[in-house]
């Protein structure tokens, strides 16, 4: 995850999404100020947008993740609690160590998904893209169940 993180850090440094910020850390952003990047934490197709602070750090960070239709997240989980806010689309929410798309709940745009440190869960999005918003505090990271599921150990092994 370190590699992922630190590129939306400097991402955070570069991007100008954060061009219309203050010296205090103010910051006034439309949709279409946010700029969208692959992220190889996700599998092929999930880009991220960091909004604020450093998921590496200690702190509060905030990222925007977009995901096209028909995209699974395989089961998975996160070292801290996070909130994730469905801002448009919609995503499925599943509980467990499995995917199993006939289980567990569709949020649609201002569904909320709370989970505690280490909780498994997978997402997924049906015919429409979706993009989310989660805020949780750092260091973060995206631990896949099944290792091989993670897309930056297959990129690693190419």
């Amino acid at each position: 995850m370190k590699p992922m993180l630190a590129a939306l850090a400097f991402m955070a440094i570069t991007c100008p999404v954060f061009a219309h910020g203050t010296a205090d850390g103010a910051k006034e952003l439309n949709p279409s100020d946010i700029v969208f990047r692959d992220d190889p934490a996700f599998p092929n197709g999930g880009q991220t947008a960091l909004i604020h602070g450093d998921p590496d750090k200690p702190g509060l960070f905030i990222l925007r993740i977009k995901f096209p239709p028909n995209y699974i997240v395989p089961p998975h989980t996160h070292p801290g609690f996070e909130t994730v806010t469905v801002l448009s689309g919609a995503m499925g929410s599943g509980m467990g160590e499995k995917t199993d798309l006939t289980k567990g709940k569709m949020l649609e745009a201002g569904g909320i998904l709370a989970l505690p440190a280490n909780h498994a869960h997978y997402v997924w999005t049906t015919d429409r893209e979706t993009i989310i918003q989660v805020a949780a505090i750092g260091p973060f990271d995206l631990i896949y169940i099944n290792p091989e599921d993670d897309p930056r150990k297959k990129a690693a092994k190419k």
